[in-house]
């Protein structure tokens, strides 16, 4: 039987590109993607889902799925306060868990960060190590955590800053250099990250997984 999935963030480099690798991919009847303004894509497989991630509980019978791959992010520019930020990065993924595990979703997937760690003195590692202890507790089948270090790469994101594209171009060519202990800080195409993270949902492991930077390039080989 052909499974459903649900992405979260579609309009974000990661969402975006696990979006177009869940509408090619066979196992896959439905993909819904949740989002705030409409978007453009059209696809006999997508249905997209309107909402206001402050009123989730609205909409909550609709979020059903066999896998949800949430890729929501933000940045300081979008989110500057520590609460604004929070809100993004943790309450609306942890609702987001809760209710479609509530609909009996199997299989959560979600971005998180290399370094990620409750116990961090930064706020950013602190709140994705946050985001994984209490994904990592909810009784899904399997819950997937992807830590990608620099993330490189672009698709249709009108708001793609000058300083990642600087940023690329500074790390992309060092590349070869990040080998042995710095091999989980080496930069990714968010496309490759996308496609491993579809790998791993149709995979038949069970449990909590945590996929750094080796881990994923040995999916997507």
């Amino acid at each position: 039987m052909k499974k459903k999935a649900i992405v979260v963030g579609a309009t974000g480099l990661i969402g975006g590109f696990c979006l177009q690798e869940l509408l090619k991919n066979s196992q896959y009847s439905q993909v819904t993607a949740l989002v705030r303004k409409p978007l453009k894509l059209k696809h006999f497989k997508l249905k997209q889902l309107v909402v206001d991630f402050d009123k989730l509980d609205k909409v909550a019978k609709q979020l059903k799925a066999n896998d949800i791959f949430c890729c929501l992010g933000t940045t300081r520019h979008k989110s500057p306060t520590p609460e604004a930020y929070r809100k993004i990065e943790f309450e609306y993924a942890f609702k987001i868990a809760r209710l479609t595990l509530q609909n009996k979703a199997e299989k959560f997937l979600t971005v998180s960060s290399v370094g990620a760690d409750p116990g961090s003195s930064a706020f950013y590692l602190q709140t994705k190590g946050e985001v994984e202890e209490v994904l990592s507790a909810l009784p899904f089948k399997a819950v997937h955590l992807f830590r990608p270090s620099f993330i490189l790469g672009e698709n249709d994101r009108k708001e793609r800053r000058p300083s990642e594209a600087v940023l690329e171009m500074i790390f992309k060519p060092l590349s070869v250099l990040f080998i042995g202990p710095l091999h989980k800080y080496k930069p990714m195409m968010g496309q490759k990250i996308a496609q491993a993270m579809v790998k791993a949902a149709n995979n038949k492991l069970q449990g909590v997984h945590v996929w750094e930077v080796p881990l994923i390039e040995s999916l997507v080989k």
